[in-house]
């Protein structure tokens, strides 16, 4: 017995001898492995001092600072070694500020045994294309692979293929990465143990093999393809893999959700179909069956009608989003039964009515987006009051009004409240600035007044109060706001304030004021106050009469703007001496004189409105991308350096006097080109075609001469084409390229002279307008940008271009500081166009105006238009149309303008909805109508056919039968007269009565006669 405990405890010893050495080796690094690590950080990539993922990555910083040589690569950050073996089997540099290029003899290739690899959001590029290494088939013991956001670009190669043991594959974010489809199908054969696939933001345009067809072998768990331009039908085959999670096809437009049945027990629990296609816009009713999700995200689609009544059997929800729909209808009742919901976003749809109560009773609730509806009366806040953790409000961009609550409960953990864009009235209560935990406030752009509280809400972060009519003074408890880095004031301040006092926020990043009428800029006596941190300074209509020296340092400022102020003369030395400027605006002023340009690094300027004359500086500025001289005064031909300009993106020239012809090239990387009302000649340049990124082309305005330029049909981002006001001429002839203008939003060739049919091939091309993109066309993405500085909403904080566009809606020419997203608009008036209008133009169901007034046109109006439900204007007058007034148009109940004057139609106007508030001008000069609003009667549906009433009956109220009457009673006397003349010869009587001068003035009486009944037919 005592033998038998000696071995046990032999072997207990054995045992632990054994453990505590494999504890041990967990600390010995291979020194193979150790210099194959440091060989690739130091030899082949660096570290950046900036990141461009501070926003992405939750923690930035250099992990591969604490490599040593000579110290156990098993300690250093980011390394992981086997607890046994000792080799590197992870390695995580994610978020590290890493640069350069993996070249395929890259020592990372070494690291044979690794079976995790984490490089995400670094930039790898160099001399050499980023091309993604084969190599990477090397690492055979690889599990988990995530390369996201590196800016590889190219190929995916073949060999990744080979990765057998993958179970997740990161490849996100990479914008020029290209599957092939042998690439992919070899994947999705060899790689049996994938559970996690992502990757979003890669090309896979080009595989054949549609969506739906896809065979997965693996235990697919996750499955993220947002944005990669994949192509087929989402069906119950792809819901119905029995590991299946979660699912993120958003951004993929070629995708179509055909699930119409769903039979099986799905396991998904997220599920994001933002931007795709969905039938006749509709949710599939199948979907009320996924009972199991929790994240459901429907944004971005076409969706009409009220929301489906099935949403309330998805029980387990807690993040709904329904945003940048069409749901129209007030907000349903039956969401209440969503009692797990904590996100709910109902943002930019249609819904109307009052603020919607029901949301009080979803109590675990964190986070309330209604923006962008036509919610209305009065915003019942008090009726949240059971909402007591929500921490994220939003009402912004409806149609709420009057006063907010006096008291209320209930939004102890509030961080973030918008309710900006709205009709708010009255002074704002006091308790919005005693939150005790709020960081962001934006309640901009609505009618509040009086004075404001004092503020105790130490956590705001972001604080925006633009757009109202506040008064009295800046409350002093303000600069107690150490956290501040958002600041936006404006309103009637009738207090002094001092710039210099805003140097108190330490972390003040963006600051805008405006309507103070006692501004004291920086001055010598506070010479050396700093704005350590500010970045972007905004004063508007602060009565500045000129460039006072201000001596407080922005050592960081990039943006300034001193619009809308009355400065003059030349720009002053101290804004000069800004060399961290990358934007400048100082529109709307009276300065005659740029003077010495020195802002080389200068990005964005902006001098429009001013009285400029001499444009030569600009040609100091060679990083420009965004130049706004509009409205200006200069003179002479285009510079020759702005056509060379290989940086410049957008162009805006408008409204000077520049003539001589168009440069005969452009900067190839233009998106936008606004050289309108000038006097400007020749030929369209044909190295237009040449800036593939072109999206808004305006040279309205004009004197140039030249037909069509068909070859802008190989631009496939144009959105907007303005030729209208030129002396361009002739036909339009076909189209050559496939898809050509298929994303084109506006088409104005108005006031020219073309001539032939209108171009049929053209609007059927436009795929835009009718909404097969399955979402409104975002004209740019580079005109406007909307900022969320410290989580502040929405601001709409321009800070790139301010384009204009000047159309013809509803009647009215209109000048847009801003192009709308949604506007659709085609003016092809004052031409000399003939022939029919062309049924096509019904497809553009997106369509908000169409002009197709003063030309030639003939036929009848085409019942097609019915169909242009979006339509708010429609001009047809001055042809020749003929035939009925399809009653059809009655459903265009967005219709606020229509001008059918001038026409040849005949037969009742049709009445209902639209119809009956349109007047007597919309009709006039159509000889053959009859109804209301005109005066004649319509007899069983047969119009009357009668002259137009003369000055006579206008003046002494003579009708219709009087008239005829008299003409019956003449036409008896002068067949009377005319057998006296031809039987007795010509009586003296009669000679004197109607002879010599006074037949001429009767003749020339009649023709004034007819002249007037013209220009009534024109009136009418």
């Amino acid at each position: 017995m005592g033998s038998f405990i000696r071995v046990l405890v032999c072997v207990h010893m054995f045992m632990l001898f054994h453990f505590f050495a494999c504890l041990s080796s967990h600390h010995s690094c291979h020194s193979e492995e150790s210099s194959a690590l440091l060989h690739f950080i130091n030899t082949e990539l660096s570290n950046d001092t900036y990141s461009f993922y501070e926003d992405e990555c939750h923690h930035v910083y250099p992990k591969t600072s604490t490599w040593e040589n000579g110290t156990d690569c098993c300690s250093w950050m980011g390394v992981t070694c086997h607890s046994v073996s000792g080799h590197v089997i992870g390695l995580d540099l994610s978020c590290s500020t890493l640069k350069g290029n993996i070249h395929p003899n890259s020592t990372l290739f070494h690291l044979t045994h690794l079976q995790t690899l984490n490089l995400a959001f670094n930039v790898f590029y160099g001399s050499h294309l980023p091309l993604l290494p084969s190599q990477f088939e090397r690492l055979v013991s690889l599990i988990h692979l995530n390369l996201s956001a590196c800016w590889f670009e190219g190929d995916i190669p073949f060999q990744i293929s080979h990765l057998s043991k993958l179970q997740s594959l990161d490849l996100s974010f990479n914008h020029r990465l290209k599957w092939k489809e042998t690439t992919w199908k070899r994947l999705l054969q060899n790689a049996t143990a994938l559970r996690e696939i992502v990757l979003d933001s890669t090309d896979m345009s080009s595989i054949t093999t549609t969506f739906s067809n896809w065979s997965f072998s693996f235990p697919l768990v996750t499955l993220s393809l947002v944005n990669t331009g994949i192509r087929g039908h989402l069906t119950s085959h792809i819901l119905c893999l029995p590991n299946l999670h979660e699912l993120y096809l958003s951004g993929n437009e070629n995708i179509q959700v055909h699930v119409l049945k769903l039979n099986c027990s799905t396991s998904l629990n997220f599920l994001y179909l933002s931007r795709c296609q969905f039938p006749r816009s509709q949710i599939p009713p199948s979907f009320s069956n996924l009972t199991h999700l929790t994240y459901l995200d429907l944004s971005y689609n076409t969706f009409t009608s009220p929301i489906p009544s099935f949403f309330s059997n998805l029980q387990h929800l807690t993040h709904l989003d329904l945003s940048f729909n069409e749901f129209s209808g007030s907000i349903p009742s039956f969401l209440s039964n969503l009692q797990h919901l904590t996100h709910l976003d109902l943002s930019y749809n249609r819904f109307n009515g009052q603020f919607p109560k029901v949301i009080g009773q979803l109590t675990k609730l964190q986070t309330l987006i209604l923006a962008g509806n036509n919610l209305g009366g009065k915003l019942l806040l008090s009726s949240l009051a059971n909402l007591t953790q929500i921490s994220q409000l939003d009402c912004s961009h409806n149609k709420f009004q009057g006063p907010l609550p006096n008291k209320i409960t209930g939004f102890s953990s509030l961080t973030k409240l918008y309710l900006n864009d709205n009709l708010l009235s009255e002074t704002i209560p006091s308790w919005i600035f005693s939150l005790p935990f709020l960081t962001a406030l934006d309640l901009s752009n609505n009618q509040f007044t009086g004075h404001m509280s004092a503020i105790s809400s130490l956590s705001l972060r972001a604080l925006n109060l633009c757009g109202n009519k506040l008064q009295g003074n800046v409350p002093e408890s303000m600069f107690n706001l150490v956290n501040l880095s958002v600041l936006c004031l404006s309103g009637n301040w009738s207090g002094p304030l001092h710039f210099s006092l805003f140097s108190k926020f330490r972390n003040l990043g963006f600051l805008s004021l405006s309507g103070f009428n006692s501004f004291s800029p920086c001055s010598e006596t506070n010479a050396g106050h700093q704005f350590t941190d500010l970045f972007e300074l905004k004063l508007f209509q602060v009565d500045l009469t000129n460039f006072s020296k201000i001596s407080c340092e922005f050592p960081v400022l990039k943006t300034l703007e001193l619009s809308e102020n009355k400065l003059e003369g030349k720009v002053s030395q101290w804004i000069h001496d800004m060399h961290s400027l990358e934007y400048l605006k100082l529109s709307h002023n009276q300065l005659s004189s740029v003077g010495q340009f020195p802002w080389y690094q200068l990005v964005n300027l902006d001098l429009s409105f001013n009285l400029l004359s001499d444009i030569s500086f600009i040609c100091n500025a060679p990083s420009l991308q965004i130049l706004n001289l509009s409205h200006n005064k200069f003179r002479g031909t285009i510079p020759r350096c702005l056509a060379n300009s290989s940086n410049l993106e957008v162009l805006d020239l408008q409204m000077n006097k520049l003539h001589g012809t168009l440069p005969s090239t452009f900067p190839r990387n233009l998106i936008s080109l606004n050289l309108n009302g000038n006097q400007l000649e020749g030929h369209l340049p044909r190295s237009l075609s040449n800036c593939e990124y072109l999206m808004d082309l305006n040279l309205g305005n004009n004197q140039i001469e030249d037909r069509f330029p068909n070859w802008l049909q190989s631009l496939q981002n144009l959105r907007i084409l303005v030729l209208q006001s030129n002396k361009l001429y002739g036909p339009i002839v076909s189209l050559k390229t496939k898809d050509a203008f298929s994303h084109l939003l506006v088409f104005d060739i108005s006031s020219n002279n073309f001539s032939g049919q209108l171009p049929k091939a053209y609007i059927k091309s436009f795929q835009a307008m009718k909404g097969v993109f399955g979402e409104e066309v975002q004209i740019s993405f580079d005109y406007f940008k909307t900022y969320s500085f410290g989580g502040i909403s929405p601001i709409n904080i321009r800070k790139d271009y301010e384009d204009s566009l000047s159309e013809t809606i509803k009647g009215v020419r209109l000048d847009f500081e801003k192009i709308p997203t949604i506007l659709a608009i085609i003016d092809v008036s004052g031409n000399k166009f003939e022939g029919e209008i062309p049924d096509v133009i019904g497809e553009l169901h997106k369509l908000k105006g169409l002009n197709l007034s003063h030309n030639r046109l003939v036929g009848h109006i085409p019942h097609s238009l019915g169909n242009l439900t979006n339509l708010e204007s429609l001009d047809l007058s001055s042809n020749m149309l003929t035939g009925n007034i399809p009653t059809k148009l009655t459903n265009l109940n967005f219709l606020e303008v229509l001008n059918l004057s001038q026409n040849q139609l005949v037969g009742p106007i049709p009445k209902g909805k639209q119809f009956d508030a349109f007047s007597n001008d919309s009709y006039e000069g159509n000889m053959g109508l009859c109804g209301f609003p005109l005066s004649i009667q319509c007899n069983n549906n047969v119009p009357l056919q009668h002259d137009p009433p003369s000055e006579a009956e206008d003046k002494f109220g003579f009708g219709w039968k009087p008239v005829a009457i008299g003409y019956a009673f003449g036409m008896v006397l002068g067949i009377g007269l005319g057998y006296c003349v031809f039987s007795i010869g010509k009586p003296q009587w009669l000679v004197i009565l109607f002879g010599g001068k006074r037949i001429k003035r009767r003749s020339r009486g009649n023709r004034r006669a007819r002249t007037t009944l013209f220009q009534l037919f024109v009136v009418m």
